[in-house]
């Protein structure tokens, strides 16, 4: 989930429906939707090349890619994940949250994934003192938490409890329930433990992917810190996201090409208040986009050498 500043200026209008979407969420983290209903919405859209990044997980591109059924003819997947890393870690100093997007990691990947399980592990301590502490501030939601899995396998976080905050009425939205109870700074908001920037870019490229710095607004005002991460192995820069208007994109778009970063896109969809397909209507990521990624995503997998996984994409 996704609380950066809107932007408010002339709104992107795309020339098409964008046949690209490059960060996308299920209920495997922190979305709404199962990853088919997902998949299908996505494809029903017209969206050819999709990404899912949940946070901190890869099950959805697993269970998608294990039954052949569950993609829709004509949509090609590209395996991803979203890591909410501490900034003021390793790597440079941020002053808050970094969002690094890993495109076309290897799902197998051993160790990626147990960098991966320890980041669950620390966001289900997280949820778990989360809980305690509305429960001490008198917006117990305990009772609908219990109903989560308790094996591990989904990637909880704020957004979750967000929306339990709303059902039981101590929230009028998720927006709401950000803004004046589990924000940075509000009653009840824990502070994230996690991996630093450094340590998220360096397991990405380990497992082939490309590492995209997300959703960064005031990227120009940040270009010194954004240089400083492509020189540890930042490889892209979230270009086209949807809530940003063509002002922003320009900007955004201008830093990504002075630093040589590959611009990506994408809608950021989690399902709250909407459906995919009212989603879809104010995305546009370039095919572009999709080109400049597999050629990175190529020209990887040809320095890691021949046994690395190659990921791919044909627009």
């Amino acid at each position: 989930m996704v609380r950066s500043r809107r932007i408010a200026g002339a709104p992107v209008r795309p020339p098409e429906p964008s046949r690209v979407d490059l960060h996308s969420h299920t209920a495997r983290s922190d979305g709404t939707l199962e990853p088919a209903d997902l998949a299908r919405a996505a494809a029903a859209a017209g969206v050819r090349i999709l990404a899912i990044t949940d946070h901190d997980n890869l099950a959805a591109i697993r269970e998608l890619t294990a039954d052949a059924t569950a993609v829709p003819v004509g949509l090609e997947l590209l395996a991803g994940v979203e890591i909410n890393t501490v900034a003021d870690g390793d790597g440079p100093r941020w002053g808050g949250e970094l969002h690094v997007l890993g495109l076309g990691v290897d799902p197998a990947d051993d160790a990626f994934e147990a960098v991966l399980a320890d980041q669950r592990a620390r966001r289900r301590e997280r949820f778990v003192r989360t809980l305690a502490l509305l429960r001490a501030i008198g917006m117990t939601v305990d009772d609908r938490a219990a109903t989560l899995p308790q094996d591990g396998r989904d990637a909880l976080g704020r957004p979750t409890i967000a929306r339990f905050l709303v059902e039981k009425g101590h929230a009028a939205s998720v927006e709401d329930a950000f803004a004046r109870i589990v924000g940075a700074g509000r009653p009840g908001y824990v502070p994230r433990d996690g991996i630093g920037p450094l340590t998220a870019i360096r397991a990405i490229r380990a497992a082939g992917g490309l590492p995209v710095l997300a959703h960064t607004a005031d990227a120009a005002d940040r270009r010194a810190a954004i240089a400083e991460l492509r020189d540890i192995g930042l490889g892209g820069l979230e270009v086209h996201y949807r809530r940003y208007d063509a002002e922003t994109v320009a900007s955004v778009a201008a830093v990504a090409a002075a630093l040589r970063l590959v611009p990506t896109g994408g809608s950021d969809f989690h399902g709250d208040g909407e459906t995919y397909a009212e989603a879809h209507t104010s995305i546009w990521v370039p095919i572009e986009d999709a080109d400049a990624l597999n050629a990175a995503l190529e020209e990887r997998a040809y320095v890691a050498g021949p046994a690395a996984w190659t990921g791919g994409l044909t627009p």
